[in-house]
C-alpha cells in the first residue's frame, strides 16, 4: 500500500458511504489498512499525523465533510525554536514561493509550508506564527500592489497583522489556507475606504484625480495566483 491507493480507497469507500461528517476516528474505525498507513508514513515534522496531506488529496466535495476531532482550546503559549527550524530546514531553498511564486507547483509549496507554521502555532508555539507572519508579509504587499481591491489595506499594516492572526486561529480542514486568508482580507477590507490619491500634474490643470477603484468589475478568481485551482473558499462569510 501507498498514499495513492490510500486516497483511492479512501475516495471510493466515501463515495459509497457518504458520511456527513469524516475525521481520524471514522478513518480508523471504516478504513484499519489506510489508517495504519497513515499513522506510519504520513507525519509532521514536529509530529503527530499530517491529516492536512491526506485531505489535500481527497476529492474536494469530501474535503469540505472533514471535521477534525476537538482538542483543548486553550493551550498553553511556549516558545520552542528547534520546531520552527525543522520547517525551515525541511524546505530550505523553498521560501521565495512567499515573495515569488512561480506556477502551481510554488504555491502548493507555499501553501504545505503555511499550514505547518499554522499548525505548529495553533499549537501555541508564538514563535512559528511570528515566522508565518512575517513570511505572508511579502505575500500580502505582493497582493496589495496587485489587485485594487486589496489596495485599500495599504496603511493598515496593525489590521492586517490581526486579520492574519485570526486566520491562523481559526484555519481548520477547508483547502488552502493562502486562499483562505486571501478571502477574508477581502471581504473585511469592503468596509475600509480607499486611500485618495491626487496627481500634481492633474493639479496644474486644476483637475482633481482621486484613487477610487471601479470594484464592479472586480473578480477574485480571474488572474489571481491563488484561485488557479479552481476551489472557492467556503469558510469566510462575506
Amino acid at each position: 500500500m501507498d498514499f495513492s491507493s490510500v486516497v483511492e480507497t479512501l475516495n471510493k469507500l466515501l463515495a459509497r458511504t457518504q458520511p456527513d461528517v469524516i475525521n481520524s476516528a471514522w478513518v480508523r474505525t471504516h478504513a484499519p489498512g489506510c489508517y495504519r498507513f497513515i499513522r506510519k508514513n504520513l507525519r509532521r515534522e514536529f509530529g503527530g499525523i499530517d491529516w492536512d496531506r491526506l485531505t489535500c488529496a481527497l476529492e474536494w466535495k469530501y474535503q469540505r465533510r472533514w471535521r477534525p476531532l476537538r482538542t483543548k482550546k486553550n493551550r498553553l503559549q511556549y516558545e520552542d525554536r528547534a520546531e520552527v527550524e525543522t520547517i525551515l530546514n525541511k524546505y530550505h531553498g523553498k521560501m521565495y514561493v512567499f515573495v515569488a511564486p512561480f506556477g502551481k507547483d510554488d504555491r502548493r509549496t507555499r501553501d504545505v509550508i503555511g499550514i505547518s507554521f499554522v499548525r505548529l502555532a495553533q499549537q501555541g508555539n508564538l514563535l512559528a506564527q511570528q515566522e508565518l507572519t512575517g513570511l505572508l508579509k511579502f505575500t500580502i504587499d505582493n497582493w496589495i500592489e496587485r489587485y485594487s481591491f486589496l489596495a485599500r489595506w495599504q496603511g493598515h499594516e496593525d489590521e492586517i497583522h490581526n486579520q492574519l492572526e485570526a486566520c491562523i486561529r481559526r484555519y481548520r480542514y477547508s483547502g488552502s489556507f493562502v486562499n483562505y486568508l486571501f478571502r477574508t482580507l477581502e471581504c473585511a477590507g469592503r468596509g475600509i475606504c480607499p486611500n485618495r490619491v491626487f496627481s500634481t500634474d492633474h493639479l496644474r490643470l486644476g483637475n482633481l484625480v482621486t484613487g477610487k477603484e471601479d470594484l464592479t468589475t472586480a473578480n477574485v478568481g480571474h488572474g489571481s495566483d491563488v484561485f488557479e485551482d479552481g476551489h472557492p473558499v467556503h469558510d469566510v462569510r462575506c
